[in-house]
């Protein structure tokens, strides 16, 4: 098996790598290219948004690789009583036409609606070809029933359509959905092999990481290139099928909540982002609004760094994936302890990185110009270095023209 996981990550890797280079310039050509045209891109230059095709490349090599010799060996049957090749298939088609709906939406633009009907027929096809979710699990009380035909349609396509947009709305920020679609597959990855998941499930999880680990270097900021609204979509497309295929016929009491938590925060921002949307708009039709809500808008608002803010992301990113490797290798008490510690260390995280900024902020007086820096203080005053503007007594004035601190503005 690990044999099988090394092929398949170093092949997608190999793939998208290569190709990359060759998306960039193809977008420049076709018109795939993002112009920010609106005060919630966070980019302020023209940038090629067509990696998606590469990651999608890198994927399908390496899984149909893997899995056509592993068939070849007798390791797997595809066409047994699971009818993988089956379901494989109607992954694909729906891979297919998913790709390309969103290769318009990156060259032309469309219609939300329009996106969304693309999502849905592609969701229709993989549940039609017997990707199912089959049994609904609570957890800790291992209790576990079989549902009814059609509501076991219903929510896999919902399951379905709301990962794939959760991943597409976390996409905001250079290298943000294709790292947090990293983490999210390695944690995966670790719970199926724990889990014996199927090696199907296993070789799938291993060939989506594997391409976006060559995908990264030109995304991760500062990016060459964006994964488009084909990749994100893809992202969150296969991350939900292969979580369907990695815990299905299994009887371990947590396991249906485990891909649940490990995509825990594209959910909740997009939960989030929904709910916000409409009370703000008071409509249905205001989910479709794009705006600055999401989590990543708000840290950069705070004042982090866009490189800042991705890796505090990716932090909470991985913590969801620990934790809900934890509580599936060592119950809840542990899981529960080790999601307290990272409350704990994020807020001390957070309060040294609130010090750290009014440190670094300098405000300018409104009348004479006189700019105070923290790094330097107002020693004829007796304020010591490293004193930031909020820390100064109400008493202080300006050294050059004796205005108060309301006098004083933050210096951009």
């Amino acid at each position: 098996m690990w044999g099988d996981i090394a092929i398949a990550f170093l092949l997608a890797f190999i793939v998208t790598f290569m190709i990359t280079p060759y998306t960039i310039k193809i977008a420049k050509k076709v018109g795939a290219v993002d112009i920010p045209k609106d005060k919630r891109r966070m980019h302020n230059k023209e940038m090629p948004k067509f990696g998606g095709p590469a990651v999608i490349m890198g994927f399908i090599v390496s899984a149909l690789y893997l899995l056509i010799v592993m068939n070849i060996e007798g390791t797997i049957n595809l066409f047994g009583f699971e009818e993988y090749a089956k379901k494989l298939l109607g992954m694909l088609i729906g891979i297919i036409i998913l790709s390309i709906t969103c290769i318009v939406d990156d060259i032309k633009t469309i219609k939300p609606i329009t996106k969304l009907t693309g999502q849905l027929l592609a969701a229709i096809i993989v549940v039609s070809f017997g990707i199912r979710i089959e049994d609904i699990t609570i957890p800790f009380i291992s209790l576990s029933c079989e549902i009814n035909e059609i509501i076991s349609i219903i929510i896999t396509i919902l399951w379905i359509i709301g990962v794939t947009n959760a991943i597409n709305l976390i996409d905001g920020l250079d290298g943000l959905s294709s790292g947090i679609s990293v983490i999210s597959a390695i944690s995966l990855l670790i719970i199926f092999v724990l889990n014996g998941s199927p090696i199907v499930s296993i070789v799938l999880i291993t060939s989506l990481a594997g391409a976006l680990v060559g995908f990264l270097p030109f995304n991760f900021a500062p990016a060459k290139t964006f994964i488009g609204d084909t990749g994100s979509n893809f992202l969150g497309f296969s991350l939900s099928i292969i979580s369907i295929l990695g815990v299905a016929k299994t009887y371990t009491a947590v396991v249906i909540v485990l891909p649940l938590i490990v995509l825990g925060l594209p959910i909740a921002d997009t939960l989030w982002a929904i709910i916000r949307r409409i009370i703000k708009g008071k409509s249905i039709k205001a989910v479709f609004k794009a705006d600055k809500g999401h989590l990543h808008h708000r840290l950069v608002n705070k004042g982090f760094s866009q490189k800042q803010a991705v890796l505090v992301l990716y932090g909470i990113s991985a913590a969801f994936g620990i934790f809900a490797i934890i509580l599936f290798e060592s119950g809840i008490w542990k899981a529960l302890s080790f999601l307290l510690m990272v409350i704990v260390a994020i807020g001390l995280g957070y309060k040294n990185f609130e010090k750290d900024k009014s440190i670094k902020q300098r405000y300018e007086c409104v009348v004479c110009k006189y700019i105070y820096n923290p790094k330097f203080g107002n020693e004829k005053a007796g304020i010591k270095p490293g004193t930031s503007f909020e820390e100064l007594p109400e008493t202080w004035v300006c050294p050059v023209c004796g205005e108060g601190k309301d006098m004083f503005e933050l210096h951009e």
